[in-house]
């Protein structure tokens, strides 16, 4: 498999692909003026406390309070990743007893702000490296999930026992892998220095302030995606691609070589048809190689996936062509979950199938699609109607919340009236006009599909109206006009004679 990772810097926005065999699996967008939040590190100040939620408001001086659980101001003694959607008891904790309006705290962002919902914010701060992550609150070591083979865990959790400072926690990234204890020290080393740093920025200082910002987004592809498994990295601005070789010299030298400044005088995304891949990323539906195809609907609680047979038949029977749907429709969906980065909790309608293997291998074919995933995912198993629920880590905005904006129109929701209940609407403002005024004639304009409902076959619907108000009323058809847009004047009946 050939993966790469293209950089695209604009003036507006800078984008990251990430490509598996020229398929485009995970995108990232960042925009100058709207900062990112995740991996910030704030001294802030109590706003206020919820005993009956558990949780507290941090006035950090965004323009929302964010939001701290009582788990995530809980003093850590192992590190551990809690789904942030699902309600977590903590027994014996009370918030109220851990914390108090006007109390200055330091806390580092989690989660971006979502919607009317303010940031997300822990105690339990994490200063990622290219190879370790360091837990200054935590006693603890961990290895990367992706780290599968259980020797190599092991392995690299004797070396981290040996480097860990004392009183805080490490976590071993998957770009670590296979390597000596030498490749760790600088890692470390540097992390410590940035801890200490933040340290002394946190004794002194107008509270609420940023004490730590987390790096832009094309030095956190350098940090978090470009290990030995990336085989290019193509970045299209000569500035930058200078920042990422100096970047990379100090991390990996060896991987130099694989970063590549992109010279042609085409936009970088068209050259490597990213576009359109973005564009079918945004799409409603999503058509399977087989014939089926998934309908993805998002509601703010959740996202719900619906697997269809669509223009398959299949060949022998009815079980193999829903088995052969549903185990392609399962691949696909861990694919879209990742590129589309869908958080927090979806529901998958696949076809009803009856023999249980089959429900255990389409199963068994998502948990494996879905390890690709660097996101964490849980899959909480089937429903007693056959749907299977699961949840995935939010994090930040999707990408259709990053490049969609609500339709002022229609407010979001991808509906409007039909011609026939606009007409009724009609209606009800020619009466409410008639109430209002002594006018004798009336023009109504309207969109030219409504205008055709008004008028009616041969204007009989038109007539019917005049005789009912007993006045004159004529009806002006405009493409200019709005869908469910009435626009009523009074006018001179001679003007009609």
């Amino acid at each position: 498999m050939v993966n790469e990772i293209i950089v695209d810097i604009g003036l507006e926005e800078n984008r990251v692909a990430v490509l598996e065999d020229k398929e485009l699996v995970e995108i990232y967008i960042e925009r100058p003026h709207q900062e990112r939040l995740v991996g910030n590190i704030y001294r802030g100040k109590v706003s206020s406390v919820l005993p009956g939620m558990q949780a507290a408001f941090i006035d950090i001086g965004y323009e929302k309070n964010a939001f701290l659980y009582v788990g995530d101001a809980v003093s850590q003694k192992e590190f551990t990743e809690e789904d942030d959607d699902v309600y977590h008891e903590l027994r014996g904790y009370n918030i109220d007893e851990l914390l108090r309006p006007g109390q200055e705290i330091t806390v580092q962002v989690t989660k971006e702000p979502i919607g009317t919902k303010g940031p997300r914010v822990t105690t339990h701060i994490t200063l990622p490296g290219r190879q370790l992550v360091l837990l200054p609150n935590a006693d603890y070591i961990g290895i990367s999930r992706r780290i599968e083979n259980e020797e190599e865990r092991n392995r690299l959790k004797k070396m981290a026992e040996k480097i860990k400072p004392k009183g805080m926690g490490l976590i071993v990234r998957t770009a670590y892998e296979s390597k000596s204890t030498e490749d760790l020290s600088s890692d470390l080393n540097f992390l410590i220095k940035l801890w200490e740093k933040i340290k002394q920025k946190e004794r002194s200082g107008p509270t609420p302030r940023c004490i730590h910002k987390d790096i832009s987004l094309i030095y956190r592809a350098v940090r978090d995606l470009f290990t030995w498994n990336v085989d290019k990295f193509i970045i299209n601005d000569r500035q930058e691609y200078s920042k990422v070789l100096e970047l990379v010299e100090m991390a990996s030298p060896a991987l130099k070589l694989r970063v590549e400044y992109f010279s042609k005088s085409i936009d970088l995304f068209e050259y490597y048809q990213i576009e359109p891949k973005i564009s079918k990323a945004l799409a409603r539906k999503i058509w399977l190689k087989c014939g089926g195809y998934l309908v993805l609907d998002h509601t703010e609680a959740l996202t719900v996936i619906d697997v269809n047979t669509g223009k398959y038949v299949g060949g022998s029977n009815l079980e193999d062509t829903v088995l052969k749907t549903n185990l392609e429709a399962a691949k696909e969906i861990a694919k879209q979950l990742r590129l589309r980065d869908i958080g927090g909790i979806i529901i998958i309608d696949f076809i009803d199938m009856r023999e249980p293997q089959h429900q255990q291998q389409v199963m068994d074919t998502l948990k494996q699609a879905l390890k690709r995933d660097r996101t964490k995912t849980t899959v909480v198993g089937m429903t007693g109607l056959g749907l299977i629920e699961m949840t995935r880590k939010k994090i930040r905005q999707g990408l259709a919340s990053v490049m969609h904006s609500d339709c002022p129109y229609c407010d979001g929701i991808g509906k409007i009236l039909s011609p026939e209940s606009i007409a009724r609407n009609v209606e009800k403002e020619i009466n409410r006009y008639f109430t209002q005024t002594i006018a004798n004639a009336i023009q109504v304009e309207v969109h030219p599909s409504v205008a055709a409902i008004l008028t009616g076959a041969d204007g009989q619907s038109l007539s019917r109206m005049e005789k009912t108000f007993n006045k004159r009323i004529v009806v002006k058809e405009s493409k200019e006009v709005k869908h469910e847009e009435i626009k009523i004047k009074e006018i001179d009946i001679n003007s009609l004679l």
